[in-house]
């Protein structure tokens, strides 16, 4: 049998097999919203709708206006803005230093953020957070932000993309009289768009997102992020309020949809460039 005659044929069970993937990926955040715009009585009811039979934006009146929804979406936005913001920086000067620059004990710093990535976050968060209780951080932004404002993934995805620049540029600069500094922030920096839009997304996504670090580090309702004020909706099965849970869930992820579509072309660049897959 030709070869483009088996291909037309399995070309609907291939079809048939990404729509129910897509089904199976999609179908969660139609529900959320869905129920976004439902009354608790209408997601209660058994068997549950698909569609709402009477459209409301309660569930948002109330999360935005008889809630303090916004000190805690501003919580969220000064915690991510500022973790993204130090890895961009920290992450970028220690990458250079590791793929540019020669110094005693270059391999055994590379070889130490190698290790750390194979370690799982939850061997050190006890260790942490008895560092920032004893530093008096408990309960502040700068416990919040201070501990993840570098980290090995991010500094190993900078190493790699940077090691890859031509070191011409690079001696071209230093023949002219630049120092490191200037050679990092005028010639390097400029270079790593598509490695520095990669490392925002994915560290303003898990920021964004960390739940476990602020439900512990913040103890008031005051340094509540996102996440954890969602969980005050979620108070055992009989008293949870879906609709503010749907409505906080979607006011969530919008600004993480924005940041990727904003930088979607630059995050494909810098997966491709880097040889993360």
């Amino acid at each position: 049998m030709p070869t483009t005659v088996r291909r037309r044929r399995g070309q609907p069970w291939v079809y048939g097999v990404l729509a129910g993937g897509l089904v199976v990926l999609v179908g969660p955040f139609v529900w959320m919203l869905l129920g976004s715009v439902k009354p608790d009585a209408e997601i209660r009811r058994t068997p549950p709708t698909w569609l709402p039979e009477a459209p409301t934006l309660d569930n948002y009146r109330h999360l935005f206006t008889e809630l303090d929804f916004p000190a805690f979406f501003l919580n969220s936005v000064l915690v991510a803005g500022a973790v993204t913001v130090g890895n961009l920086v920290f992450c970028s000067m220690l990458g250079y230093a590791l793929a540019k620059l020669e110094f005693p004990g270059r391999r055994v710093v590379f070889a130490l953020v190698l290790g750390m990535l194979m370690v799982p976050g939850m061997v050190t968060f006890v260790p942490l957070f008895m560092l920032v209780s004893r530093l008096g951080l408990v309960d502040s932004y700068a416990g919040l932000i201070l501990p993840w404002l570098a980290s090995p993934f991010g500094v190993f995805l900078m190493r790699q993309f940077i090691t890859g620049l031509p070191d011409d540029l690079i001696q071209a600069a230093r023949v002219d009289g630049a120092g490191e500094l200037r050679i990092f922030a005028r010639v390097v920096l400029p270079l790593c768009g598509p490695a520095l839009a990669t490392l925002g997304i994915l560290t303003f996504l898990s920021s964004w997102n960390n739940f476990l670090w602020p439900l512990v580090v913040a103890q008031s309702e005051d340094r509540y992020t996102l996440p954890v004020a969602l969980a005050l909706y979620a108070i055992g099965e009989n008293n949870t309020r879906y609709g503010l849970l749907m409505a906080g869930s979607v006011a969530v992820i919008v600004p993480v949809l924005l940041v990727f579509v904003a930088l979607q072309r630059h995050f494909v660049r810098g997966i491709a460039t880097t040889g993360l897959k």
